[in-house]
């Protein structure tokens, strides 16, 4: 049996498992209204919010094969389920954006995973600011209506540089408290707000190298954002270099009940599983 095979199988025997630890199951069928006006108006999500992105990494080498890292991304979230029913032109004031900063470990040519972080979303009235000069790279602009908490965990794999692997994906867990998500945006398929609730997320993107950033991108998120003082922020042309570099992303970002404790980590690797198969079934389609 070969690997993704048994993934697959571990992915449904943990989910199994969990199922029977009274693990919440992820949202299908779930409604985002962008404006925060109400279930009614919302849009259903069969299962995720289409996310795309830049993030700057910043390595530190902890001695043998091991580092520590900083990240700080952008994300534009224009539509769900990539069903073409783009936010910004379906509801009017329906721009959303995302920041994302967290910190992790990891080993050259092995894996990562982070350590802790958080994940703040935005819904701004003005469409089109993304990528702008406004707030930072314009993904901070508007109403901040959730937020949520990374967990230890999640990650990917790497290459000798600390680089994530090309088209290698990246599995981020968190999750949002009670009163973390704004009332009006988020709900369940009964209609229920769920700002009254803990909830999960579970974000899988692929990761592919910038290797020729734009300068917007290098003073919003590395100098100002990330607080980077190196080139492209000292007066100096950018360019990636040892122990920094940008990276793209694209993926999903999907919803679940919060488990009990005792299931938390066995949902979590169910989840990785699923994402995994998910994006090879997705590159033998292409």
């Amino acid at each position: 049996m070969n690997f993704l095979k048994k993934l697959g199988c571990a992915a449904a025997v943990t989910l199994a498992m969990a199922g029977t630890a009274n693990a919440g199951p992820v949202l299908n069928d779930w409604v985002f209204n962008p404006t925060g006006g109400g279930f009614a108006g919302g849009q259903v999500i069969n299962e995720y919010l289409d996310v795309n992105g830049n993030a700057f990494i910043q390595i530190t080498p902890t001695g043998g094969n091991t580092f520590s890292f900083q990240e700080n991304a952008v994300f534009n979230i224009v539509q769900a389920d990539s069903n073409g029913q783009l936010f910004p032109l379906t509801y009017a004031g329906g721009n959303i954006t995302a920041m994302f900063e967290a910190t992790g470990t990891g080993t050259f040519s092995g894996g990562f995973n982070f350590n802790g972080g958080t994940i703040r979303i935005f819904q701004n009235p003005t469409n089109g600011q993304y990528s702008g000069t406004e707030g930072i790279y314009g993904a901070n602009l508007g109403n901040e209506i959730a937020t949520f908490n990374v967990l230890p965990g999640g990650g990917g794999m790497v290459d000798a540089t600390g680089n994530p692997i090309t088209n290698g994906q990246v599995t981020v867990f968190a999750q949002a408290d009670k009163g973390a998500l704004d009332a009006g945006y988020f709900f369940n398929s009964d209609g229920k707000d769920l700002s009254s609730d803990s909830i999960l997320s579970f974000a899988f993107t692929n990761a592919n190298a910038v290797g020729a950033p734009t300068g917007n991108l290098v003073n919003e998120v590395a100098c100002q954002f990330a607080g980077f003082t190196g080139a492209g922020c000292n007066g100096t042309s950018y360019q990636n270099g040892a122990g920094y570099f940008f990276v793209s992303n694209n993926g999903q970002f999907k919803l679940a009940e919060v488990p009990e404790p005792g299931s938390l980590a066995l949902f979590g690797i169910a989840m990785l599983g699923a994402g995994v198969i998910s994006r090879k079934r997705a590159a033998k389609k292409a």
